[in-house]
């Protein structure tokens, strides 16, 4: 991304060997938006020579708290006065990531989380600790905004910040349900005609499943709110990770899906959570719920209102389980205001541009705020002081114009 933007940059891993790794899989990110060698590498004997000419540091060893501190460290020996150190963490404690550094490290120290891959995905957190400067603060909104061409919501320094805090709060939960519904039965009703790029399922197979288990376990450590219990890994996820199965990056494995062979002798499998075996996919795949079938068909006409408004209404064990998450996420993420970001347009911001679902302000306009409080009552779900003031004035609580609200539906 840096590189892309034809700022000078380099490289440092352990060794040179490592770094060289680094780069190749950024060019082959970059899709030939990169000349060959445009990065340069080192390892970290190189550093104080590298970051003593830096006007940016970003770190990204591995989301350990105690091993980013140590290179965080070497850093700090090293910058110079100008030098402004950003993080690369998805969910770690700023302020403890920069506990006993200098003085001037703590100043020009912040968060900068970029969402995967930054080549394609533009929404990044931006999170100041209580001794971040503030020019220090407006310089990397400006590199990252004009340069960078990123769309930047600051967050406060709390655990997971707001993208990561609301979206796998998601993500967890139906990987909860799936034990008792079943994983490709999930995947099916939480699908992209409810607003998101991909299912849930399939979702945490991209990330992996090691990095899922780590972003919900600090959150079930570190978080006691309303969605505590929704960050506890199930059990047969814990399992399948002993067992080595992390989802796309163990191919061989699987996750939650399995793919045997290539091409037109592919066969798909899905994982049964009960036994961790796997089913052939289509063995086991059900027909679609009326509920999908209508919501689909109702994007498809460019009827988003009604498909919600389906929802919301329609009676059955699939429209209720269905209704129940998305009235969570509603409830969650806009819970986070105040608390998290600023106002509810930076959990839109972050929701569009960080995991392409739909912004839980636009939901609630397709639904109507009044009704959006009555359901979320009804439900035993806190109901967001920002939606009962969009009730009470009758505006619209999402105010984007430069955002198309219709890609995030797909009627897949």
């Amino acid at each position: 991304m840096f590189a892309i933007a034809g700022l000078r940059t380099v490289f440092l891993a352990r060794t040179v060997e490592k770094a060289m790794a680094g780069r190749a899989r950024a060019e082959q990110l970059a899709k030939g938006k990169l000349a060959a060698h445009a990065i340069g590498v080192g390892s970290y004997d190189d550093l104080a020579m590298v970051v003593g000419e830096a006007d940016l540091v970003f770190e990204a060893v591995a989301e350990d708290l105690e091993t980013k501190r140590r290179v965080l460290a070497l850093v700090d020996d090293a910058m110079g006065p100008e030098t402004i150190v950003a993080t690369g963490s998805s969910g770690l404690s700023i302020a403890a990531l920069c506990a006993d550094r200098s003085d001037h490290f703590r100043r020009q120290f912040l968060g900068m989380h970029l969402f995967n891959p930054p080549t394609i995905i533009v929404g990044c957190e931006l999170i100041p600790q209580s001794e971040t400067a503030g020019d220090a603060l407006d310089a990397a909104r400006e590199l990252l905004e004009d340069t960078l061409g990123r769309i930047v919501i600051e967050c406060a320094d709390t655990p997971a910040f707001a993208g990561n805090r609301i979206g796998f709060k998601v993500l967890n939960e139906v990987a909860q349900l799936a034990e008792e519904h079943g994983v490709a039965y999930m995947d099916q009703l939480v699908g992209t005609h409810t607003g998101r790029a991909l299912p849930p399922l399939a979702t945490i197979d991209l990330v992996g499943w090691d990095v899922h288990r780590a972003i919900v376990d600090n959150l079930w450590t570190t978080t006691c709110d309303e969605a505590h219990d929704a960050f506890r890994l199930p059990p047969y996820m814990a399992r399948g990770i002993a067992a080595g199965h992390l989802g796309r990056k163990t191919r061989d494995k699987g996750g939650f899906f399995r793919v045997d062979g290539k091409g037109a002798d592919a066969v798909h499998h899905v994982l049964d959570p009960s036994t961790g075996g796997y089913h052939v996919l289509a063995e086991v795949t059900r027909p679609l719920p009326p509920i999908v079938e209508h919501m689909k068909n109702a994007i498809r006409s460019g009827d988003h209102s009604d498909a919600f408004g389906e929802l919301c209404r329609a009676d059955g064990k699939e429209a209720r389980l269905l209704r129940g998450i998305m009235l969570g996420y509603i409830s969650y993420a806009l819970g986070r205001v105040g608390e998290v970001v600023a106002e509810s347009r930076d959990v839109d911001r972050i929701m569009g541009f960080g995991f392409n679902w739909a912004p839980p302000s636009l939901l609630v306009d397709v639904i109507g705020a009044p009704y959006a409080i009555e359901l979320l009552s009804q439900a035993n779900l806190a109901v967001p002081p920002v939606l009962v003031d969009a009730a009470s004035t009758g505006r619209r609580l999402f105010d984007d114009p430069s955002i198309d609200s219709t890609r995030f539906f797909v009627a897949a």
